[in-house]
């Protein structure tokens, strides 16, 4: 009985310190494509950002990137230049909020991040990795073309509540069109949205892309 209780204990922490000694993404086997991580910004200008990670204003309350920039694998890129294009017809642009992330950056979300938290998916796990860490997930709102105001949402970025659910019936229905229009022009180009998160969006292309933890100084202009 003893032995039972403590290999059940050891079941239930073993994890965690493999966990807490990860120094880097976990190996991956197959074929890859070359990583071409390109600045959104250098297609269009006009996306705009709101790189959160990069100021104190997120979950953990400490800037985790150095500067406020945004990279994509290039096929991804060009995908969220098209949606932010398209979204003109609806008086909205694209609005970025993350998008590459370097692998040791996910383990530092994960680290500052309560069980419940790590238990309902709201932050990726770094045994696993991200598909942000692959160049090819992107966090991303609205902002209104006329007003320059960011469009409301059900809820706020990095919410980790059921408001943040794509489906979720609550909120204005001012704040529901804007997720819906937003949901559409990704999904018209290629994305799929996250099921926790209205404002997380993955490339179709992301099994292609190997997790990878390279500073944004280290990315060829």
């Amino acid at each position: 009985m003893l032995l039972c209780r403590s290999l059940a204990l050891l079941a239930l922490i073993l994890p965690g310190l493999l966990t807490a000694c990860l120094t880097g993404p976990p190996r991956e086997l197959g074929q890859f494509r070359a990583p071409d991580l390109v600045e959104i910004i250098k297609l269009d200008p006009t996306i705009r950002l709101d790189i959160r990670y990069a100021t104190a204003d997120n979950f953990t309350g400490r800037p985790l990137y150095p500067q406020p920039r945004a990279f994509l694998q290039r096929p991804a890129a060009e995908a969220l230049v098209r949606a932010h294009r398209k979204l003109k017809a609806e008086g909205f642009g694209i609005l970025v909020y993350d998008a590459y992330r370097p692998w040791s950056v996910t383990k530092a979300l994960w680290d500052s991040a309560s069980e419940d938290e790590q238990r309902n998916g709201f932050v990726a796990d770094p045994e696993i990795g991200s598909k942000h860490n692959r160049g090819c997930a992107v966090d991303v709102g609205l902002y209104d073309l006329k007003s320059g105001r960011e469009a409301d949402m059900p809820s706020d970025y990095d919410e980790f509540s059921a408001r943040a659910y794509p489906d979720y019936a609550g909120g204005t229905p001012e704040a529901r069109r804007s997720r819906d229009i937003l949901r559409r022009a990704m999904t018209a180009v290629g994305f799929e949205i996250s099921e926790n998160e209205w404002w997380h969006f993955n490339f179709k292309d992301w099994p292609f892309y190997r997790l990878l933890d390279v500073p944004f100084a280290e990315i060829a202009p």
